[in-house]
């Protein structure tokens, strides 16, 4: 089903409207952030992780109404739209933005934000029957700053190496930090399995700080499988037992190939099963 409405500062409007004024700082200067999340069963998934990184991300930016972005708006928001796209399974992105004029120099740290939502025929989340292939993505390394953990609306390296992987016609690529170290995915966070220790590159890498690889240390953890999160040396997928993928809106994907190395996919497995037992 194609989304009829979204929300724009609170008010429903029909997807296909023209909103973006020539002054919008998202537009002008990726002035914003945005918090992609999952609609099952007609709800967010995880609102509580969703809502604290979403205002972490707020007070860094500064924009001011962080305090808004709580898990019962999170809940509320999405919940009603919905119910007014008639939509159960979806994809949501909240994206907000500096709603003020100004050059570089904002006038003002007003909040604006709009709500959308993608149909998806998932009541739950599915692990990929055919691995991913990936490669590594070197043109554009990724710094490594306060700002590298935030989604924010900057985000021409991850088009670059998703133009990357389309013209090499892979499934996913690595992304390394600007010290050469493993970074993330174009669109996902990383784990690596290597003898029977799971490791994630640390928040100090640059990686954005993704729930749902929040939610993966979490099960790993109860599961008793030792994680770490750390500095990590590309050079280790050549060894690796397994690698998967891990964001908000797909859960977890299994890595089978990268170059001639092929992975096993047994961990990832009852990761997923024990992530769908949430």
């Amino acid at each position: 089903m194609v989304p009829v409405f979204i929300n724009f500062n609170g008010e429903i409007l029909p997807a296909d409207t023209k909103l973006v004024a020539i002054n919008n700082r998202a537009f002008k200067y990726g002035d914003g952030l945005f918090e992609s999340m999952r609609l099952m069963k007609g709800q967010v998934k995880f609102p509580e992780l969703h809502a604290d990184r979403l205002q972490r991300g707020m007070k860094a930016l500064k924009i001011d109404g962080y305090s808004q972005m709580d898990p019962w708006f999170l809940k509320e928001k999405t919940a009603d739209l919905a119910r007014r796209n008639k939509i159960k399974h979806g994809r949501l992105r909240l994206t907000v933005y500096r709603d003020a004029e100004g050059l570089y120099t904002p006038t003002q740290n007003k909040m604006g934000y709009c709500l959308e939502l993608q149909s998806l025929d998932e009541p739950r989340y599915f692990l990929n029957s055919k691995g991913l292939i990936m490669d590594i993505f070197t043109e554009l390394p990724k710094p490594t700053n306060y700002l590298s953990n935030i989604k924010t609306c900057n985000s021409l390296t991850y088009v670059m190496a998703g133009l990357y992987k389309m013209q090499n016609k892979l499934d996913e690529v690595f992304l390394l930090n600007q010290n050469g170290f493993l970074c993330e995915a174009s669109s996902a966070n990383v784990f690596v399995y290597y003898q029977k220790h799971l490791y994630t590159p640390a928040l100090s890498e640059g990686c954005v700080e993704g729930v749902m690889r929040q939610v993966v240390i979490g099960l790993a953890k109860k599961n008793n499988i030792p994680v770490t999160e750390a500095q990590i040396n590309p050079e280790i997928l050549y060894e690796a037992d397994e690698v998967f993928l891990t964001n908000a809106s797909r859960g977890i994907q299994s890595v089978i190939g990268f170059g001639v190395r092929r992975y096993f996919n047994e961990l990832t497995k009852l990761l997923a099963e024990e992530l769908n037992n949430l």
